[in-house]
Order: C-alpha cells, then sequence, then structure tokens
C-alpha cells in the first residue's frame, strides 16, 4: 500500500522550509544531486515543485516540473532510497499528469540517466516513448559525462474533455 493511500499521507506545494528534508534526499538518491540553489530557483520561477509528506516520517519524495506551452516537463523526481519500489513514484507521475489535465497540457517530456533502468522501465510501463538522447548530459564519475534519454508521453485528456 502506498503512502498517498494512508490516511494523513499528503501530497503539497514544496516550501523552501521543506528543503532541508528534500536536500537529505537528494543526496541519499544521487551520485550527483540537485543543489540546494536549483531548488531555490525553481520555487522563485514559480515552477510545480510538490512534495509527498507521510504522516509518521515527513517528506518521502518529490518532483520539480516546469510548465511551457502545451506541455510540461519533468525536470526532477525522487522517492526517498528507503521508501522506493512501493509505488510513490507511480502516484507523484499521477499527480502530475492530472496537473497537465487541469491545465490542458497535452505532452510530457523528460530527461532520465542512460544507466537508470528502473526508472527507464517504470516510464515505458506509464507509456512513454523514448524519443531522443541527449549526449553527455549528465555529470559521471571520474569528470566523465552520461547520455541522457528523452523521453515523452501524450497526455490523454479526461474523458468528457475531448475537444468538440
Amino acid at each position: 500500500m502506498s503512502a498517498l493511500a494512508r490516511p494523513g499521507a499528503a501530497l503539497r506545494a514544496m516550501t523552501v522550509s521543506d528543503l532541508d528534508a528534500v536536500m537529505a534526499i537528494e543526496a541519499g538518491a544521487y551520485s550527483f544531486p540537485w543543489t540546494r540553489g536549483n531548488f531555490i530557483d525553481s520555487l522563485a520561477a514559480g515552477y510545480l515543485a510538490l512534495v509527498l509528506a507521510a504522516p509518521q516520517d515527513g517528506i518521502v519524495g518529490y518532483l520539480v516540473a516546469m510548465a511551457g506551452v502545451d506541455e510540461m516537463h519533468l525536470l526532477n523526481l525522487t522517492v526517498a532510497p528507503g521508501w522506493q519500489r512501493r509505488g510513490l513514484a507511480r502516484e507523484l507521475l499521477d499527480a502530475l499528469e492530472a496537473r497537465c489535465r487541469a491545465d490542458g497540457l497535452s505532452m510530457l517530456w523528460l530527461e532520465v540517466r542512460h544507466s537508470n533502468e528502473r526508472a527507464r522501465a517504470l516510464y515505458a510501463r506509464r507509456g512513454f516513448a523514448e524519443v531522443g538522447l541527449r549526449r553527455g548530459y549528465y555529470p559521471a564519475p571520474l569528470s566523465k559525462r552520461e547520455d541522457a534519454v528523452v523521453m515523452s508521453l501524450r497526455v490523454q485528456p479526461e474523458a468528457g474533455d475531448a475537444l468538440e
């Protein structure tokens, strides 16, 4: 059972006061984490930034996404390492897709490390297609760079929302 299905779990807007918890998760999840400045800049720019908070455990996941004309670009989706494989990434993606539909955005884009097979498989199961490659996009060990796989998803409107 996911944390969202339990009473009291909440998906809410990220605030600057959440950043200590977010940074702890980010540092535990990635070899090359976002900086506090990346999150502050995203909040200041008005990007969609949500945290998933479990009642007794605090923040266990988050996402940051940037809206554009007719599309959304997922910049960061992270679940705390101890909370992975419980369906929370799917819950965060559900919320993001719902926001896209509510805002009339028809495409959702993201980049993911080529080596991140678990994330690529999750996105593929959700209907994302691999549509491109950004060479040397991510930092990698030993001052090297890793390619990013570009993925996209056509966001389907809810039944009854179709254009007439």
